[in-house]
């Protein structure tokens, strides 16, 4: 997927009001029945997974281009919306407290769905390390507030979760697929959708594939090792991280959680996705294993920022590529036809008509006027 731009996403405050909500769960019932009778329930994970067509349900649904909330309550509303013994698709997490009760509701639905117990802990692992490696792998400051974990009675899955930076009062979305990853720890991403942060430690870059493995050799010797490499780099007398790093000015972060460190050397992990799954394992450590492997090994990490957003279809100037216009049309006809097909009221369904006939009009592009105010709580 070509590195094509940016989209950003706002903070907002407020709440979503019940009459739009109510129509909103309404509106995404009818589009995911058809759409699962239409064109099968790997389709729509496939779409749900991609980061503009998921921008654009939102837009259909009611809610701001560029809002965040696009993304927590779309994800809810599809949550509420969607049975998972109508359609074999069971939609787990949530915003904030719902988020810690994920691995619950798989193993629930996983039930239901009949999946061996095997399979359950394989999606399980799969929520955990999409987690771990956008809180910890990618360290651009985004805390994720936000994970919502889809799958289907096949065990096929998708993450769409989300960051927020405080500070700048942003937030990034991050989209995972089974289908499309080769591996938890590189490049394992769909999509991240944000601002470019510019320096960001990024463990999960192919170009980090020599600080991994530092990493891991590290962290299956002795903790001691790795506290005497630590107290050398703060000899007065060695290069300053500046010196080392260029513009980077990073600090050794020294609060590394040593117990974590214990219990990877005496689990011996194999390799980066194991010592990256273990409890305790977060940023900080992350971090300085990372920097102790550049500085004292010779093994870099990526120090780019990995956020992307694809234009679905190419923009109207031409960049990065024209607009390709038979697949920009089937995809407006997959959502025109969810819409026509489903059974709701006729404003409901003229509404939903006329934003798809601006999304269509706008060229399907990122930074297009919001359709409909609406503010994340």
């Amino acid at each position: 997927m070509p590195r094509t731009g940016t989209a950003q996403l706002p903070l907002h405050g407020g709440w979503a009001p019940h009459w739009l909500v109510s129509r909103m769960k309404s509106l995404a019932r009818g589009i995911v029945l058809i759409m699962v009778d239409e064109f099968g329930k790997d389709e729509l994970l496939r779409r749900l997974s991609d980061p503009f067509w998921f921008q654009s349900l939102g837009c259909v649904l009611g809610f701001d281009w560029h809002s965040s909330g696009v993304t927590t309550v779309t994800t809810s509303v599809l949550k509420s919306a969607i049975v998972p013994e109508e359609t074999g698709i069971a939609i787990c997490g949530g915003k904030g407290r719902h988020s810690r009760e994920t691995l619950d509701e798989i193993s629930l639905l996983g039930d239901k769905f009949g999946l061996s117990t095997a399979k359950i802990e394989s999606l399980k692992h799969a929520s955990r390390m999409g987690a771990k490696v956008d809180t910890a792998a990618i360290q651009a400051g985004y805390a994720l507030y936000h994970h919502c974990f889809v799958f289907t009675e096949d065990g096929k899955w998708i993450i769409v979760q989300q960051g927020l930076n405080a500070e700048k009062k942003m937030a990034r979305r991050f989209h995972w697929a089974s289908e499309s990853m080769g591996s938890f720890v590189v490049e394992p991403h769909k999509a991240i959708v944000g601002i470019d942060e510019g320096t960001v430690l990024n463990m999960v870059a192919r170009e980090s594939e020599g600080c991994r493995a530092a990493s891991v050799d590290l962290a299956r010797e002795p903790p001691g090792k790795l506290r005497n490499s630590i107290v050398t780099l703060r000899d007065p007398l060695q290069k300053t991280l500046g010196e080392w790093t260029g513009e980077r000015m990073l600090v050794m972060p020294w609060n590394i959680n040593w117990k974590a460190m214990e219990r990877a050397y005496n689990s011996q992990p194999k390799n980066y996705e194991e010592l990256l799954g273990l409890e305790g394992i977060g940023p900080s450590t992350v971090k300085g294993l990372a920097l102790v492997s550049e500085l004292i090994y010779g093994e870099a990490p990526s120090w780019k920022d990995p956020v992307k957003y694809s234009f679905a279809f190419g923009g109207k100037d031409g960049v990065p590529f024209p607009v390709r216009r038979k697949e920009m049309d089937e995809a407006i006809e997959i959502l025109r036809l969810a819409v026509e097909s489903a059974k709701l009221g006729e404003r409901e369904r003229q509404g939903a008509l006329r934003r798809l006939s601006e999304l269509e009009r706008s060229g399907l592009r990122p930074g297009s006027a919001p359709l409909i105010h609406w503010h994340d709580d």
